[in-house]
């Protein structure tokens, strides 16, 4: 597809329904701020769009203006679409694996756990930045949707397990914001794990999502049992199933105009 310049963007509520829990988040966090590509099948008139941020695609629009190479840009992406995008995404890649997905919205509050000796729980700030960098390179997925640490560190949507020497131990962060709904994500470095410090960061979280007026949300695997363990922990309670479908290798070869001109 085509990547749309800023000055020629959707109009969100048109394509993606606002106030969506889990992923539906997306577009509103790609919109306010910055992080993320749009995307159509034609600059003007769009009969197509997708957004896209941190390996996350959504599409939407009318599946019968897609070729597939014009799909290539979302290879090796976990991409949302309705059912009549699956002939031309199952064209485009030499792979589509549907993953079932699961989304929880916050309902009950949760007691925060105590954390062990010498570690703090509090927002993350600017300064955190070198410390977010310095998480193993499996744990740089947890900054992506602020298009790295120093975005995340500077967002004032992270909450951090912070030892005395600075490192963090474990994180969670509002990872897409939607003016009623923050999808949050967390992680916890293995070496600080069964230290119950992930509930401590998702339920400071929580409280800061609640005083800014919104509601927090959680979207997991079907299959990821300790993250809904820790979703329903928290507080999270089963708001609705959806599939995803994970892409493989572009099939054919992407056309030469990726860019509308600005």
């Amino acid at each position: 597809m085509i990547e749309l310049p800023p000055h020629h963007l959707p109009a969100v509520p048109r394509w993606f329904a606002p106030g969506t829990p889990g992923p539906g988040s997306l577009p509103e966090h790609v919109a306010a701020v910055g992080t993320g590509r749009w995307w159509a099948d034609r600059a003007l008139d769009p009969r197509a769009v997708a957004v896209s941020c941190a390996g996350h695609v959504l599409l939407r629009g009318d599946a019968g203006s897609v070729a597939p190479d014009l799909l290539a840009p979302f290879a090796h992406s976990h991409v949302e679409a309705p059912d009549r995008f699956l002939p031309v995404l199952g064209a485009a890649f030499d792979r589509l694996v549907p993953a079932e997905r699961m989304v929880y919205v916050h309902r009950e509050q949760a007691e925060p756990p105590r954390t062990p000796r010498g570690v703090t729980v509090r927002r993350l700030t600017s300064a955190d930045a070198p410390a977010l960098a310095a998480l193993s390179p499996d744990a740089s997925w947890i900054h992506d949707s602020w298009g790295g640490p120093e975005g995340l560190a500077a967002s004032g949507h992270g909450w951090g397990a912070v030892d005395r020497g600075g490192q963090i131990a474990a994180v969670a962060c509002s990872y897409f914001t939607g003016e009623v709904y923050e999808d949050v994500a967390v992680l916890t470095t293995p070496e600080r794990r069964r230290e119950r410090l992930a509930l401590a960061c998702v339920t400071a979280l929580c409280a800061d999502v609640t005083a800014r007026g919104r509601t927090a949300s959680w979207s997991c695997a079907r299959d990821n049992r300790p993250s809904r363990l820790l979703a329903w922990t928290a507080g999270f309670r089963l708001h609705r199933e959806y599939v995803q479908y994970v892409t493989g290798k572009p099939v054919a070869r992407p056309r030469h105009t990726t860019r509308a001109s600005a």
